[in-house]
């Protein structure tokens, strides 16, 4: 492991019960991430997504994917300090359900980094099964 959560909340803001991220596996400051998030049957969306058939959002795994894009990108010395926001969200497609216990590893790989905005192509897996595939945009506030 290369960061751990308290490590993650020096870098990006998010707190829980939003932060999304829970350790980071390998990164490439800049450019790319691998990082974890273990879904637990404690998580707050749970109790009402869906009750007796708990499904973790597509919304929130493009969140977590995003997440990691963050610590990738502010991870940068010219990036230290700043907010980066979602400017778009294209091509996103479901593809498994994230259930409680699995482990979903989120993979981003930043291309096009401007001063005030940056692309990205994000994955997350469960295993070897893709779960969730988005392009993101950001933008630095």
């Amino acid at each position: 492991m290369l960061l751990n959560k308290e490590e993650i909340k020096d870098i990006i803001p998010h707190r829980e019960p939003f932060l999304l991220v829970d350790q980071v596996e390998e990164m490439e400051v800049g450019k790319t991430i691998v990082a974890t998030k273990f879904v637990t049957e404690d998580e707050y969306y749970f109790k009402g997504h869906f009750p007796g058939n708990p499904i973790m959002p597509g919304v929130l795994q493009v969140e977590a994917l995003a997440q990691a894009g963050a610590i990738a990108l502010l991870s940068m010395e010219e990036h230290k300090g700043k907010l980066a926001v979602f400017g778009a969200i294209k091509n996103a497609r479901f593809k498994r359900q994230v259930v409680p216990g699995d482990t979903l590893t989120l993979m981003v790989t930043l291309d096009r980094l401007r001063t005030s905005t940056g692309t990205g192509v994000a994955e997350a897996y469960v295993g070897e099964e893709l779960a969730c595939k988005c392009e993101i945009m950001f933008a630095f506030s």
